[in-house]
């Protein structure tokens, strides 16, 4: 089974990889205060279980134990200041003095004097690292740095927090077999039978953990980690899906609101099919403005590409490791170079390979977005992925459904429309657990102002999603700025008039004006 990621850690560290960033020495952990009972006040109208009651001590006083992080099969221990620790969150939130999972913290330390307080990052996915990912970000961010604490962790379901694996690595290579654009009764077959048997083994493997994964869920365990961190408010980066997670945060807690940063929003109007249409617009977007650059039509250049993938579909592609490039893989490795204008010159460099015969460049960008390394071991950022927002969404739309948008989603990309389509269908069919809305609620009357950042050229967050998210908002919360730019997400992406916007924001409370357009 396949679907574009939204900026989770194997994009990141594909094509962000800065360094691990130093700080100053991490310390303790500072207990909770008196603020715990803003979960019991959340909005009827808020998705997913409510609190029962006030939160027990046992959650809002415990006390941080910061320690030296240590390496993990996927990624190096960071060195420098980076400190780790385990923050207690109930299980089901309903029952908040029920049994609880532990979620894994990173943290530096803020390196100036005139501290704010914690700002948190989630990187997106949903299903991305962001203990794994912070350290990659930390020059980027190191403006921020010098007056918060820079602060993430792995949401519910994802890596050190209780991470969610559904398959062995021997049965994803199997399933990359599997044609995402099915063409035949028999491929359909196998298409809905591979993504049936997927969350079987979801199911299998993380049990109960299964129906507690939801954005609702982690949105509730941002709070306590507030508390626990000591901030009377939430400061927040939330990039791709989590702007999502950062509307939902923000419609359940509007009082807690402090400085919210969103960046490469998710359009929080669009339903699942909505969605995919909205993702095969802002890569096709990216295409046509890659083709441009290489002087093509794009218009061309883009039914070249799709007839070659036809021609994969039919014959796949030998290559260096022996392995095949099938049609799935060889769109897995054009969508990757997409993420960022940087990498465009190895999309051309693949593609002139693959056009010759030899799929292994193209192989090699799948297996980097697919974060499969040199000895076939995968990482598993979609299987997260795929827990979190099949709990979250209730949408299952099926096979004949599919066939009959076929037709408009390849008028709207001749390259991503039809395994984006198809991808509607199978991402959750068979779920084991139903999910929980259409969209997402993420109205915030009486919140501080969100700053909501897009990008002209994103692909997988087209800029329109950032209006839609301003209006879903509320009047006078929500505040746009646009950066005529490429790639996915902005900060850091090399525009001073972004990134001067954004600090001024976070570090000194200055509001840009509605609607402010960096190019």
């Amino acid at each position: 089974m396949w679907r574009f990621l939204r900026w989770t850690a194997a994009v990141t560290a594909a094509l962000l990889v800065a360094g691990c960033g130093g700080g100053s020495s991490g310390g303790g952990g500072t207990g909770g205060g008196s603020e715990g009972k803003e979960a019991d006040t959340a909005p009827p109208s808020a998705s997913g279980p409510k609190p029962s009651g006030g939160l027990p001590a046992s959650l809002t006083a415990q006390h941080l134990d910061w320690q030296r992080c240590k390496a993990t099969r996927d990624s190096p221990a960071p060195g420098g200041d980076w400190r780790c620790a385990t923050l207690q969150v109930p299980l089901d939130w309903s029952k908040p003095d029920g049994a609880t999972i532990g979620l894994a913290l990173i943290r530096a330390q803020a390196a100036g004097g005139d501290r704010i307080g914690s700002l948190l990052f989630n990187f997106g996915g949903p299903g991305g690292s962001g203990v794994s990912t912070m350290p990659y970000y930390a020059t980027t961010a190191a403006s921020l740095r010098e007056r918060y604490d820079l602060v993430s962790w792995d949401p519910r379901g994802v890596g050190g927090s209780e991470g969610i694996r559904c398959r062995a690595d021997r049965e994803i290579e199997a399933a990359e077999d599997v044609d995402a654009t099915p063409d035949t009764p028999a491929e359909q077959q196998a298409f809905f039978q591979d993504a049936a048997d997927f969350g079987k083994g979801c199911r299998k493997t993380a049990g109960r953990l299964l129906a507690h994964v939801s954005t609702t869920d982690t949105a509730r365990d941002m709070d306590l980690m507030r508390q626990v961190l000591g901030d009377t408010r939430m400061h927040y980066f939330g990039i791709s899906y989590g702007t999502e997670l950062g509307g939902v945060y923000a419609h359940l807690f509007p009082k807690r609101v402090g400085r919210l940063i969103l960046d490469a929003v998710v359009d929080p109007a669009a339903d699942t099919v909505g969605h995919a249409e909205n993702q095969a617009r802002g890569f096709q977007r990216a295409l046509d403005d890659y083709l441009k650059s290489t002087g093509q039509d794009p218009e061309r250049g883009s039914r070249d590409i799709a007839d070659l993938l036809e021609r994969i579909d039919a014959e796949p592609l030998p290559t260096s490791s022996g392995r095949k490039l099938t049609q799935t893989l060889a769109v897995t490795g054009i969508v990757l170079p997409l993420y960022r204008e940087t990498s465009w010159p190895e999309l051309t460099a693949a593609l002139r390979a693959a056009r010759k015969g030899d799929g292994s460049r193209l192989l090699k960008l799948a297996d980097d977005y697919n974060e499969r390394d040199s000895a076939g071991r995968y990482g598993t950022t979609s299987h997260s992925q795929r827990a979190i927002s099949c709990l979250d969404d209730r949408q299952r739309p099926t096979g004949a459904e599919t066939e009959r948008r076929l037709a408009g989603f390849e008028r709207i990309s001749p390259v991503f429309g039809d395994f984006l389509a198809w991808d509607t269908a199978g991402w959750c069919h068979g779920w084991p657990v139903p999910g929980q809305f259409d969209t997402p609620e993420v109205s915030a009357q009486g919140a501080a102002p969100v700053l909501l950042v897009g990008n002209t050229g994103d692909p997988a967050t087209p800029y329109e999603g950032a209006r839609r998210m301003a209006d879903e908002l509320g009047r006078g919360v929500g505040v746009e700025l646009t950066w005529k730019g490429e790639g996915h997400g902005a900060y850091g992406s090399g525009s001073d008039c972004v990134d001067s916007a954004v600090n001024a924001y976070l570090l000194k409370g200055t509001v840009p004006k509605d609607g402010t357009v960096c190019s």
